[in-house]
C-alpha cells in the first residue's frame, strides 16, 4: 500500500468496540530498574491516564476509528479523570460500568534512563468487569473488530469471543498479562498480537530472535489463528499467515519510554486491518506507530495521531522465513 492509499483508507471510520481495563499510572522515573534491598533516588512521578484497554481505545481513535469502549471503573477521582480523557478522543464511554465497593484500577510504572519499564498492576474495578450479553450482541453486530486483552477477566473475553464469532465481527487479541486459556479459542481469534515472552509461552518454543518466533507463529497460526504478529521490540516483528512467515525490520528511534507501545502497535494494525489494509502493511504502519510512542513520556500522551504517523513515509525492510 502506498502512502497516498494509505491516507485515503484514513478517512474510512471502522468501528471498533475494545473490551479492556482503565488504570491511573503511576510513573516513576528511576536511573535504573532497583535489584532486591535497594533503595533508589528516582526522577519524577506523574499520574498518567492508562490501562491496557485505555490505551488501546486511544490508539484505534487516533487512527481515526469509532471506538466504543467496555470498562469497570470505582467511583474515585481516578474514574473522573480517566473517563474525562477518553471523552477528550471521543471514545463512546457510555457503557463504562462503575463499581461502588472497589478502588479503580492503578499501574505503578517504574521507567529507567534507557526507556525500559517494570510495571505492577492492582486491578481494582477491572475484575468487576460483567457486560451484559445482550449489549454485546449489540454492539458486536456492527462493529468491524472488537479488541481484547486479559486485564479484564478471562469469562468476559471468553463470552466476547463467542458473541463476536456469531455475529461475523473480527477480533484481535493480544493475551496480556500471560494466561493460560482454552485451546477451543483459537478458531476465534482473527488476530493475535504476542511479544516474545507471550509467544514462547503459548507455544512451549523459546523465543530470543525472528527466525525462533517464526518457527512459533507457524505453529500458532497451525492451531486456527487467522493472523499471527510476533512483536520483538527493536528487533522488529515476524507475522504469519496463509503466505507463510515474514520479518519486518524496526524503525531505529533513541526510545525514551516504551510504556504503550504493544497498546499503539496493536490499535494501529487493527485499524489498518479494518481499512483493507494487508498483514504486512498494517504491521509496516503499526510499527511506524509504536516508534513514535517509544520517544514520548507516559501512556495514553505518548500515543500518536494517523497523521503523524502518515509523515514517517519510508517502509522498513521485509523478508520472507
Amino acid at each position: 500500500m502506498t502512502v497516498q492509499s494509505q491516507q485515503e483508507n484514513s478517512n474510512a471510520s471502522p468501528r471498533i468496540v475494545v473490551l479492556g481495563s482503565l488504570n491511573m499510572d503511576m510513573v516513576l522515573r528511576v536511573p535504573h530498574m532497583p535489584v532486591a534491598g535497594e533503595t533508589l533516588l528516582g526522577h519524577d512521578l506523574r499520574h498518567v491516564p492508562g490501562g491496557k484497554g485505555g490505551n488501546q481505545a486511544v490508539s484505534c481513535a487516533r487512527q481515526g476509528a469509532q471506538v466504543c469502549l467496555l470498562s469497570c471503573v470505582g467511583e474515585d477521582v481516578y474514574a473522573e479523570q480517566l473517563l474525562a480523557s477518553l471523552r477528550g478522543d471521543d471514545i463512546d464511554v457510555s457503557h463504562v460500568m462503575r463499581a461502588s465497593d472497589a478502588a479503580t484500577g492503578v499501574a505503578v510504572i517504574s521507567v529507567d534512563d534507557a526507556g525500559q519499564n517494570q510495571i505492577v498492576v492492582l486491578a481494582g474495578a477491572n475484575q468487576q468487569l460483567s457486560v451484559p450479553e445482550p449489549l454485546l450482541e449489540q454492539l458486536l453486530k456492527d462493529a468491524d473488530f472488537a479488541v481484547l486483552q486479559f486485564e479484564t477477566p478471562l469469562v468476559e473475553v471468553q463470552k466476547t469471543l463467542q458473541i463476536a464469532r456469531k455475529s461475523g465481527c473480527r477480533v484481535a487479541l493480544n493475551p496480556s498479562p500471560m494466561q493460560a486459556f482454552p485451546k477451543e479459542w483459537w478458531s476465534d481469534i482473527g488476530v493475535l498480537v504476542v511479544n516474545e515472552t507471550e509467544a514462547s509461552a503459548l507455544s512451549a518454543i523459546a523465543v530470543d530472535n525472528a527466525e525462533q518466533a517464526a518457527t512459533a507463529a507457524r505453529q500458532l497460526f497451525a492451531n486456527g489463528i487467522a493472523q499471527v504478529v510476533v512483536t520483538l521490540g527493536a528487533n522488529g516483528a515476524v507475522v504469519c499467515d496463509v503466505d507463510g512467515a515474514r520479518w519486518h525490520e524496526a524503525v531505529t528511534v533513541q526510545a525514551v519510554d516504551s510504556t504503550a507501545a504493544g497498546d499503539t502497535f496493536l490499535g494501529a494494525l487493527t485499524v489498518q486491518l479494518a481499512q483493507g489494509a494487508t498483514l504486512d502493511e498494517a504491521t509496516q504502519w503499526a510499527m511506524r506507530a509504536a516508534s513514535i510512542c517509544v520517544t514520548r513520556a507516559g501512556a495514553q500522551p505518548s500515543i500518536p495521531r494517523a497523521e503523524e504517523v502518515l509523515q514517517l513515509t519510508s517502509a522498513t525492510r521485509w523478508s520472507q522465513l
